[in-house]
């Protein structure tokens, strides 16, 4: 079932929204809007990242880790 969500914006915003809808080939503001969330699905918390940073640093210090020249080297 779908549901109907409105938000209020300025102007400004909301002609900003309407351009990067039209820019970016969406056939509507909802579209583009289900894509942003998706979006936001991807991204990693603060909490997460740094929880991720300390795991690392741990490996480091217990010899856990690969050296390499490059990217090309740890795929």
């Amino acid at each position: 079932m779908r549901k109907i969500l409105t938000i209020s914006v300025s102007s400004e915003i909301e002609k900003e929204v309407k351009e990067n809808t039209k820019k970016r080939g969406f056939d509507s503001v909802s579209s583009y809007f289900k894509y942003l969330i998706s979006l936001d699905e991807d991204l990693i918390s603060k909490e997460d990242l740094i929880c991720d940073a300390k795991e690392s640093i741990e490996e480091y210090k217990n010899g856990n880790s690969v050296r390499a020249s490059s990217i090309k080297d740890l795929l």
